[in-house]
């Protein structure tokens, strides 16, 4: 099932608005931890780690992943159609769940203790922001470059050797082989 051009477009564009928002926040959040690191007080700058965590970093990493499975069922890229799809996915998936079950805990800790919050705690979040944005910056690469083609799932050969892709309604259709044929130049007139 696909969505209509003006739907799609929407889609695609809150999609690169939530993961827009989603690098930045990381860059927020690294920002902080590194100031933490070099001498601010760490009686600010760890609950605004929190609060930028918590408020904003959070949710929007959630809503990216939502948009962006929405993104990939409605429109004609699909969910296993193509490689760089499922990279996304599978990668955003992992990014998402240790935002939400590793780091989550730790910024709700940053915003209650402040200054007490202990050492590991303040490396976990120096770490965690720094590998989302590599990551992020990798899918967003991924996503400008389109690399790899088309998962086997949607590049069949059929018993005559004529390439069979699944359609949208898992239809297989047959596409008929490339003919290669030269053109002779024409002569240049005097």
């Amino acid at each position: 099932m696909t969505i209509s051009q003006p739907w799609r477009k929407a889609l695609l564009t809150l999609h690169v608005v939530s993961s827009v928002g989603w690098l930045g926040a990381d860059m927020v959040l690294l920002t902080l931890s590194i100031a933490g690191r070099t001498g601010a007080d760490p009686a600010v700058v760890y609950p605004a780690i929190g609060l930028v965590g918590s408020v904003l970093l959070v949710p929007i990493s959630v809503v990216s992943w939502l948009v962006g499975l929405a993104s990939a069922l409605l429109t004609k890229w699909g969910v296993l159609r193509h490689w760089w799809v499922v990279v996304k996915l599978a990668v955003t998936t992992i990014l998402t769940a240790l935002v939400l079950f590793a780091l989550w805990p730790g910024l709700r800790e940053a915003t209650d203790l402040g200054a007490a919050l202990p050492q590991e705690t303040r490396d976990q979040l120096l770490i965690a922001p720094s590998v989302s944005f590599v990551a992020l910056t990798a899918l967003t690469a991924i996503s400008a470059y389109k690399p790899w083609g088309r998962t086997r799932r949607t590049r069949q050969t059929d018993k005559t050797g004529r390439t069979a892709r699944k359609d949208q309604t898992g239809q297989t259709s047959h596409i008929p082989p490339i003919r290669h044929t030269r053109v002779a130049a024409a002569p240049m007139g005097k």
